[in-house]
């Protein structure tokens, strides 16, 4: 049970570093991630654009800092599965329209590393891993690992108990 929950506790912490990370770096620069999102050539209107610039990096902190803090956590993990089922969608129809543009995750540079990692057909990848890994998170969210919650509970017997 000890080393389920912290699998679980590095899963929470890795998502809440790189949802901090996306979020920093699009907060650095709003309009770069608004170019960035343009560039997906999405079927939506130029405001709704310019709202999900402003909107996302503050939900990826909002995200991000819960996950890592453990503070209300089922809902910070549902947002969490709503942005990275976003992230699979808007990469992954890039990605098969055959858009060469970078996803607008993490502002990187323009080393090769960079444009690999940032590239869309990698995005999607790595959209489908972490989507996967927050869907494992999501139903243990309440259980016996939660954030604050005495782990030895959870592994005493009822005869030990004083």
């Amino acid at each position: 049970m000890k080393s389920k929950c912290y699998f679980q506790l590095a899963l929470r912490w890795l998502f809440g570093l790189i949802l901090l990370w996306a979020a920093f770096s699009k907060l650095g620069n709003l309009h770069n991630f608004y170019l960035s999102l343009l560039a997906y050539q999405l079927p939506l209107p130029n405001f709704a654009l310019q709202m999900a610039a402003i909107v996302l990096p503050w939900l990826e902190l909002f995200c991000g800092l819960h996950l890592i803090v453990g503070f209300s956590l089922r809902p910070a993990l549902a947002w969490t599965l709503i942005l990275f089922t976003v992230f699979l969608l808007a990469t992954g129809q890039a990605w098969a329209r055959g858009l060469d543009i970078s996803c607008g995750c993490f502002n990187l540079g323009s080393s090769s590393f960079a444009k690999t990692f940032e590239s869309v057909g990698f995005a999607f990848a790595r959209s489908i891993v972490l989507l996967l890994g927050a869907l494992y998170l999501f139903p243990q969210s309440g259980g016996p690992c939660k954030a604050g919650q005495n782990q030895t509970s959870a592994t005493t017997s009822p005869s030990s108990a004083p």
